[in-house]
């Protein structure tokens, strides 16, 4: 009898472990209808599945004056009941790398009680171009300068089968470049950006001015300026920076320059104008272009951004254009206390910077001159920009025809070529050489 019972048990172990393991529960609705099937699973330990605990406070020592605590610290070994005794910290004669404890912030030897905004390449700013213009207390003109428009009009400044050449170019970039059926924005956007630069610089037989220049690539930027009651500073790596071994010619004259006091910033009150910038201490207000003293292409030309996916974050068209200007005027400022140190004021020779910016298709275009680096009032001398917005290279470059009800709306190749938007990019390149 007895070893028969056994025998069942045994045969419905498995079973009984399989409804142990997972048990249904059936929640009716309070108001009828409906019910709602859960699964519990009693298999899972409660470290995967609750909450985390909430860290413990530590216990606040009260010292009363006039009573001492009795420890067992002359005892030399612990004693239930008795108080745990404090003892000071052991500082050791000698520097020991894997036991050394960084100071409090507020003990450090260089800080300071302000804090620094920091401009970034990871910065999304809000307010976009409006924000960028008050940071640096410029005023802004749309369209590029008519003297740049106008080098790449003549004919003797265009290059050989333009038109074609640009469009294989894009091509290239799109098609050629590449066995997938559809290429990455990360690699097509550099190609394109490249072909360009390399098309431009076959004008250097005809103007050897282009042969003194030179790109760079990952150098690290520091400008810092005070604006208002704040302090602000604008660093990091930045895109592909056109080194040249002489400065731009200035765009803006000197009536022109002392025009821009009367010009009144635009504010964007209740927003602060320090939103979505870091805040910081920085130990040092250091100001560096990123190269030596020494560096045969001191003079910064044009900045480069590539709006690719292997960017740390992805910024709309207004904050794109705003980061243009910052950095523009970052590359700008640094240089401008290269040469006339940090006291601020109004430049004699104002400085020039250049910044183009794509996503492979579309193509924003920024020019700034630094006039004035007493940057701190509203009132007084303004900075200038120049910006030229969402400019198509392009419409379309399908590897394959876009059909909808059986009619072709995008046909295959590239289509919709605007080269309008290549002769700015080349009016910009050649700006400075001819």
């Amino acid at each position: 009898m007895f070893k028969e019972t056994a025998q069942l048990f045994k045969a419905a172990a498995p079973l009984l472990a399989k409804t142990t393991l997972l048990k249904e529960v059936r929640i009716s609705s309070t108001h009828g209808g409906s019910s709602v099937h859960g699964h519990r699973y009693f298999n899972v330990t409660c470290s995967l599945c609750a909450k985390v605990p909430p860290r413990k406070k530590p216990r606040v020592k009260v010292d009363i004056p006039g009573l001492e605590r009795i420890t067992y610290g002359d005892r030399m070994h612990y004693v239930p009941g008795l108080a745990k005794p404090s003892f000071p910290t052991w500082v050791r004669d000698w520097n020991d790398p894997s036991h050394y404890y960084a100071p409090k912030e507020e003990e450090m030897p260089l800080h300071k009680e302000k804090s620094c905004f920091i401009f970034n390449q990871r910065t999304n700013a809000l307010e976009g171009v409006r924000q960028a213009l008050w940071l640096t207390k410029s005023k802004l003109t749309q369209g590029l300068p008519d003297q740049v428009l106008s080098l790449a009009e003549n004919e003797a400044n265009q290059i050989e089968n333009q038109d074609e050449r640009v469009q294989n170019a894009i091509r290239h970039a799109r098609f050629w470049d590449t066995t997938e059926e559809r290429p990455s924005r990360d690699n097509f956007c550099v190609a394109l950006l490249r072909n360009l630069i390399h098309l431009c610089g076959s004008l250097q037989v005809s103007h050897p001015g282009l042969g003194r220049r030179i790109l760079a690539e990952k150098y690290s930027l520091a400008a810092t300026w005070s604006r208002g009651e704040d302090l602000f500073q604008v660093r990091g790596q930045n895109g592909l920076l056109l080194n040249s071994m002489a400065p731009l010619p200035v765009l803006a004259g000197k009536e022109e320059v002392q025009s821009t006091a009367d010009h009144v910033l635009e504010t964007f009150y209740p927003i602060s104008p320090t939103i979505d910038l870091q805040s910081v201490q920085v130990y040092k207000e250091q100001n560096h272009t990123g190269f030596k003293e020494d560096y045969p292409y001191p003079h910064a030309h044009t900045l480069f951004l590539l709006e690719a996916g292997d960017t740390p974050v992805t910024l709309l068209p207004e904050q794109l254009r705003a980061k243009m200007i910052m950095f523009a005027f970052g590359n700008a400022l640094a240089r401008a206390h290269t040469l006339h140190g940090t006291k601020p004021g109004v430049l004699e020779q104002p400085i020039v910077v250049q910044s183009v910016a794509t996503n492979g298709r579309m193509f924003q275009y920024v020019v700034f001159q630094l006039n004035t680096t007493d940057l701190q009032a509203d009132e007084g001398v303004k900075n200038q920009v120049w910006v030229e917005n969402d400019q198509l290279l392009y419409d379309f470059a399908k590897v394959r025809p876009l059909i909808k009800k059986r009619v072709v709306q995008i046909p295959p190749g590239l289509s919709g070529y605007k080269p309008e938007t290549f002769q700015k990019f080349l009016s910009l390149y050649l700006h400075g050489a001819v």
